[in-house]
């Protein structure tokens, strides 16, 4: 299989979705890679480093996908790539469709076979190929959300871990799971008082008992997360449903109810966020404010620390590149039940229930197209 690594176009998007660790790989099993010329330059690899691998090195986008069967990415395409999808094209990336209508219907349109890590599921329930990522954004939520409390950034200039006699920051974190997980790490780490807000009673079990005590673990409801946005000077949305738009927890009223220059932090923005007033923002413009609060809402926020998302990233995402390039989509897919729920949409057809539910559209079975 020839197997194509753009450079990504997405505004400050600094990841490239392989290494060269992962080039080898494929290159090893009799596969061909072209990576594009400066792909991973924001994260540090060079051209060389690639062609060292095995790879070829080409001059644009439009050679990428015009010659390979599997375009292997990090976020979804954006408009210029568009009409660049070929028929039957494998696009394996994050793709975040319940939260990108148009994305979807130009997927369907293109009649590509789309596969979206975050939706490849584990019989366990887990995502593995989100994991990394969500590792990376929960830790940057605190440490981007920290800074952005400094008056110089627009919050209310609060140190986090305040100082002997001055009290310290409240972090409240909405989700339990990866990302809450690992925000509230951070937080912790770095002497903030944080409440944690789950439904999942195993999950907050688990938070008391690895922060042994340290966290105040609440079991969420529309009262109780009213009650803590109200005192939260930083608010860090974690709540994911694998494929589907995000929940909205937190609607204006309660976030009038935030003092002047509090923060808040949505990782969820990629899933349509989960916080009434979230819209998705870039590094180049990463803040902006409603009611006094400050909304930190970046939807590639790991693109930021592009070095080690993309090895995270790889790390991840190369045992099911491997799959679909040696059996092809179709027998990779028959193979292995957690890639073919991360099929989204296959040769004009949705085949996820989750983004078929958020536009109201038929879902097709993947296994009666595959024959199954």
């Amino acid at each position: 299989m020839i197997v194509g690594v753009p450079k990504e176009i997405k505004v400050r998007e600094y990841r490239v979705g392989m290494t060269p660790g992962g080039v080898k790989k494929l290159v090893d099993r009799g596969h061909k890679v072209l990576v594009e010329t400066k792909a991973g330059i924001g994260s540090g690899l060079s051209d060389d480093e690639y062609h060292a691998a095995g790879a070829e090195i080409v001059k644009d986008i439009q050679t990428i996908y015009g010659r390979a069967d599997m375009v292997v990415k990090v976020k979804e395409p954006i408009e210029p790539e568009y009409d660049l999808i070929r028929e039957n094209q494998i696009i394996y990336t994050y793709l975040h469709l319940a939260a990108d209508e148009t994305l979807t219907h130009k997927l369907l349109e293109r009649k590509c076979i789309a596969i979206a890590y975050e939706t490849i599921q584990l019989p366990d329930g887990s995502l593995p190929l989100l994991k990394p990522m969500s590792e990376v954004a929960g830790r940057m939520a605190t440490q981007v959300g920290a800074n952005t409390l400094e008056k110089e950034n627009g919050g209310k200039g609060l140190l986090l871990g305040g100082v002997p006699g001055v009290r310290q920051g409240r972090v409240v974190v909405l989700g339990g799971g990866v990302v809450g997980l690992n925000a509230t790490k951070m937080a912790v780490g770095l002497g903030a008082q944080v409440s944690v807000l789950d439904v999942n009673l195993s999950t907050l079990n688990y938070l008391d008992d690895i922060f042994h005590g340290r966290v105040q673990t609440v079991y969420s409801d529309s009262e109780s997360i009213r009650r803590y946005v109200a005192e939260a000077d930083l608010l860090i949305g974690a709540v994911l449903i694998a494929g589907a738009k995000a929940p909205n927890l937190v609607n204006r009223e309660m976030l009038r109810s935030m003092e002047d220059g509090s923060v808040l932090v949505d990782v969820a923005v990629d899933q349509g966020g989960c916080i009434e007033t979230t819209k998705p923002t870039t590094h180049d413009d990463p803040t902006f404010v409603v009611d006094g609060v400050v909304h930190y809402c970046v939807a590639n926020m790991p693109g930021a620390v592009a070095h080690t998302s993309t090895f995270a990233l790889t790390n991840t995402t190369i045992a099911y590149a491997a799959m679909l390039a040696d059996l092809g989509a179709e027998a990779a897919a028959r193979k292995d039940r957690a890639l073919a729920l991360g099929f989204n949409a296959y040769k004009g057809k949705i085949t996820c229930l989750a983004v078929a539910e958020a536009f109201s559209l038929e879902c097709s079975d993947l296994g009666q197209l595959l024959g199954k």
